[in-house]
């Protein structure tokens, strides 16, 4: 007998996305980059540009899941969701370990490259006003954010099956928690970013993506068991 599904895959969706997102995203590059622009431009213009580029790539990568999601044989998806879950959020627990010794020194050089692309971009802006402002904010966050821990997440959190994640629960709880922390780092990203601790984030993280690995090994186990 396969084992109890949540009862609403999309408030399980969301409630996963938004902590899964909001965990990964704190100390993040992007977040620096929205605190440096707030402090030099309106926060306001800021947030719209950063959450834009967050958001297109929230669907660029929920896309990308869903298409393999839909490419797979459906008896593998909870197997394939399994492994990867498990082996992202192992990733996210040895890297906590890692950091052990260097979390400080790992936060300041994502504020210094941040602060560096901020630099080049705005050396090289021709243009000025509130547009000029959201397409940077927009540019800077999008090519930072492609390839990002958080992208990988939300492709991973896509593969799993629609039973256990549904794709409306994803995207808002995914864009709730990009909206929150881009929030944060606009209005309160100084207090906040010194007072970050990135390793117990990744040890959050990793403990967060483990469940969800075993929760799609428990399903796996569940259909064949019921076959």
């Amino acid at each position: 007998m396969a084992p109890p599904l949540p009862s609403d895959p999309g408030l399980a969706a969301f409630g996963s996305s938004l902590t899964a997102i909001t965990l990964a995203e704190l100390g993040d590059k992007t977040f620096f980059m929205a605190l440096i622009l707030a402090v030099r431009h309106s926060a306001r213009l800021v947030f719209v540009g950063a959450f834009a580029a967050l958001a297109a790539v929230t669907l660029l990568s929920l896309g990308v899941g869903y298409g393999l999601r839909e490419l797979l044989p459906q008896s593998l998806v909870p197997w394939i969701a399994a492994v990867l879950f498990l082996g992202f959020g192992l990733k996210l627990l040895v890297d906590a370990q890692a950091l052990d010794a260097g979390a400080a020194k790992e936060e300041a050089e994502e504020a210094e490259e941040a602060e560096e692309a901020v630099n080049a971009a705005e050396q090289a802006q021709r243009q000025s006003g509130p547009w000029a402002v959201i397409w940077e904010a927009f540019a800077l966050v999008f090519v930072a954010e492609l390839g990002d821990r958080t992208q990988f997440a939300t492709i991973l959190l896509a593969t799993a099956p629609a039973q256990v994640f549904s794709f409306a629960g994803l995207l808002a709880g995914t864009l709730a928690g990009h909206a929150l922390v881009t929030w944060l780092a606009v209005g309160a990203g100084k207090w906040i970013g010194g007072r970050v601790n990135e390793q117990l984030l990744y040890r959050l993280s990793g403990g967060l993506f483990v469940a969800f690995g075993l929760v799609s090994l428990l399903q796996a186990l569940g259909s064949v068991a019921g076959r």
